[in-house]
Parts: C-alpha cells; structure tokens; sequence
C-alpha cells in the first residue's frame, strides 16, 4: 500500500487543490478545543464567514462536517413533522433536499426543471403561494448541473407567505458574491472543500434570528441532537459551552483559507473564476464540446460541457480515466439524467487559473489527437 498518494490536478466537481498556506495552517500544534487561543481563532472564523455569506447572523459557524451535513442541519432544524416544504429540484442536489425534508417527516411539495435551466421564478412563487410551506428551499450553485440559480425573486415570494428559507451554497460560496441578509435568506450551508481550496471535512452555516426564535419554540425536539442548532449555540455562541470535539486542525485550515479569500478581495476573485470559466469554454469548443447551461444562468465555478458523439459512442469514462493516468488531472462525469452525457470542470478556488485551463487543453488534445 503506498504510504503518499498521487498529484492530481483537481478539476472536478469537489474536491479543489489546497492552498500549501492552508495545508502550513493545519499542521500546527494542536491545542485543546476550550483553549483560549483557538476560541479566539474561531471568533475570527465566524466573523470572517459572516462577511463571506453577506451576513450579520449571529449563528454562524463551521459546522464538523461535510456539506451535506450543513444540509441536513438546515432542514431538521427548521423543519418539525407535518410541516409543508417547497423543495425546487434542478438537479441531484435538489433531489436530496427533497429526501432529507421527506426523512424529518414533512409534506413535500417538489418544484421541479430539466437538469441545466433554473428554476422558474413564477412555477416555485405559485407553488409558494398555494402550499404556504413552512420552509422554501433551493439551490443556488447546482453541482450536478452547474446552473446558477437567480434567488431574489424565490426568497421574496417565500418570506412573503412567511416561510423560511433555505439556500444551498455549496460551490458559491468564495466563488461568486452572496448577499445572504439582502436576499432575505434564514439558512444557508455551504463546504469547505470547493472555491474556499480546504480540504472537506467542515459545513459553514448561517441562521437568521427569525430561524433561531424558530428553532427555539419548536414543539418537538430537533431529530438530530449532534446538529441541533439550539445545542451548537452554545459553543459557537458567547458562552462556549463544551458541545463536541471541533476539528481544530479543519478550523485552522479553514481561517487560513479565508483569510486568502480576503487578501485577494471577493469582486476580484469572482472576475478569476469568470475568466478561467470563459477560457474553458472557448478552448474545448474546438475540440466538439458545448457548454450545457445557458450563459445567463451559467456558474463560473462549475462548467458542465456536452460531450461530442463519439466521445460518447467510445465511452467517457475511458477518457477520463486517461486524464487522470496519464496526465493527473482529474474531471467529474455527469450525475442522475446526465450521467454518461456530460463533464462537469470545475474551476474553484486557487484552480480558477489560466495555467489549469491549459493544463487539461493540452491533455485533451493529446488524447483526441
């Protein structure tokens, strides 16, 4: 068994390359998760993600685990069961919001597009306006898609029925601006491992008072007591009441990464990850193919490319295998509908670059030669 793994040049939907400054971070020495030292670090943590997300929510923090526990934090606090939940599914991620609400008992109600468009602002406001949900919930970066979910207009139509919402910022969030408070956002999650260049491992979350008060006269306990916001409070809050053994290796690494995002400025680092997209875009069209998404709602972070025939007639995942062997450079295959039929490129974080566009150009060429 070898005892180091590969280089690979990171171009798929997730994991991204980590900064080496991130990686210097984490290998610290450790200290306790109660010592002062490190619970002045996560102070700046929160902070810092407070300005990341656009917002002045008090419950903000990284949460130890993935993304998809961010999810699942989201909706088993603001949901009890019996509650009505408008779910828009545009794609895999979607699908799983809808999965996760089903399992802490809700009504469902799925508003659902074809993977590759957004999710219609009329269709998700008249399914608001008739079910009255308790929760809204919606993607705005779609990973499996690479669609880039316009919000205002869903987040006004919920809080106008008096929902809460839900938004999934799993591959925005470091990529592209978010204004969590302007757009009137409850709940949003997101992960370390895309446009913030750490490794997974930590959910960075935001709940609003509004949710906060919600999750507090709750009239059923949170199903999950580790991701019980009401209980996490209490560490991530004033008090720092011991709750669970943070990952404070992550949480080093993590304050590291943002404080890269902040050196650079979000505005300039949102114009990188649109020119590296471009860039992509522009190169593989000689090569046969087509971006899926349409450019207005296209996400810079993340290009799903079409792939021509005989790509597919041959196979793609014989020529992906080949990027990866031959050139360590890895892309992401399609996922649910798309599977077989296209490539997710993700361009996130320190690998929105030039020099990686050109990295799989030149693979590719060789390959299709």
């Amino acid at each position: 068994m070898p005892r180091t793994l590969p280089r690979r040049l990171l171009l798929g939907p997730g994991p991204s390359n980590v900064h080496p400054r991130v990686l210097r971070a984490m290998a610290q020495p450790l200290v306790g998760h109660l010592d002062p030292a490190f619970l002045a670090l996560l102070d700046r943590v929160q902070a810092a993600l407070r300005r990341l997300f656009g917002t002045e929510n008090e419950l903000t923090l990284p949460i130890s685990a993935t993304g998809s526990a961010g999810m699942e934090a989201c909706l088993v606090n603001l949901l009890e069961p019996g509650d009505d939940v408008v779910v828009g599914v545009a794609g895999v991620f979607g699908e799983r919001m809808a999965e996760v609400a089903r399992r802490a008992g809700a009504r469902v109600t799925r508003v659902e597009t074809e993977p590759g468009t957004p999710l219609p602002d009329a269709a998700m406001a008249d399914a608001i306006a008739r079910v009255r949900p308790r929760v809204v919930s919606f993607v705005h970066a779609e990973t499996s898609t690479g669609v880039c979910q316009p919000v205002e207009a869903i987040a006004r139509a919920a809080r106008d029925a008096g929902a809460l919402v839900v938004l999934d910022c799993v591959t925005s969030l470091g990529g592209i601006p978010l204004a969590l408070d302007a757009w009137g956002i409850d709940a949003a999650y997101s992960g370390t491992q895309k446009c913030l260049s750490c490794p997974p491992g930590l959910s960075p979350v935001s709940f609003s008072a509004r949710a906060v008060e919600h999750v507090r006269s709750r009239k059923t306990p949170v199903q999950s007591w580790f991701l019980d916001v009401s209980l996490l409070a209490g560490y991530f809050g004033s008090e720092r009441v011991y709750h669970h053994t943070a990952p404070i290796s992550a949480i080093l690494g993590l304050a590291e990464g943002l404080r890269l995002v902040e050196e650079e400025g979000m505005d300039v680092r949102a114009v990188r990850h649109r020119s590296a997209a471009e860039q992509l875009i522009e190169g593989v069209r000689g090569l046969g193919f087509e971006p899926l998404v349409a450019a207005p709602y296209r996400l810079p972070m993340l290009t799903t490319l079409r792939l021509p025939d005989t790509i597919v007639r041959h196979g793609e995942a014989a020529l992906r295998r080949a990027l990866l062997e031959r050139y360590g450079v890895e892309v992401g295959g399609g996922l649910g509908k798309l599977a077989g039929q296209v490539w997710r490129v993700g361009l996130m974080g320190e690998n929105a670059r030039v020099i990686n566009v050109e990295a799989l150009l030149f693979a590719l060429r060789k390959e299709l030669g």
